[in-house]
């Protein structure tokens, strides 16, 4: 996916936070820590520094959720991950976002952290964030 396919998708399923720009997704993409993963209208954009991997972004379009894609997007990041030496898996959620949260708990990740007014919204309103944490080792 291009850069401007990436921010595409981001707007559309990010309505309450702000999405990211095409110049956003370059700059990550242009960083030999980055990797993307993508399946029709989704995609997962992670970094991997040492035994650390990151999900910076999972991003499903609206008119293809409940689908599974962002479950699958999930599992193909962590496998990405791994090949990348990556031991363990962290990312951050607003804390309101239920079907993410549901998600990253059903597929192994634990809560380990709470950021308070950590996402500007779209209104100008602070939300807080979750960290979670997950093991790759098997």
């Amino acid at each position: 996916m291009t850069p401007e396919q990436l921010e595409a998708i981001h707007e559309a399923a990010f309505t309450q936070t702000r999405p990211w720009s095409a110049s956003e997704f370059s700059s990550f993409l242009e960083s030999p820590l980055c990797f993307l993963v993508t399946n029709d209208e989704s995609f997962a954009l992670g970094r991997v520094i040492g035994p650390e991997a990151e999900l910076l972004t999972l991003a499903v379009h609206p008119m293809t959720q409940g689908k599974g894609l962002g479950r699958i997007c999930l599992e193909q990041f962590e496998s990405a991950a791994q090949i990348r030496g990556a031991e363990e898996s962290f990312l951050e959620v607003a804390a309101d976002n239920t079907p993410a949260i549901s998600l990253y708990k059903t597929n192994g990740y634990t809560q380990i952290s709470h950021r308070k007014n950590y996402y500007e919204t779209t209104d100008g309103t602070r939300r807080d964030a979750l960290i979670f944490r997950k093991s790759l080792i098997f």
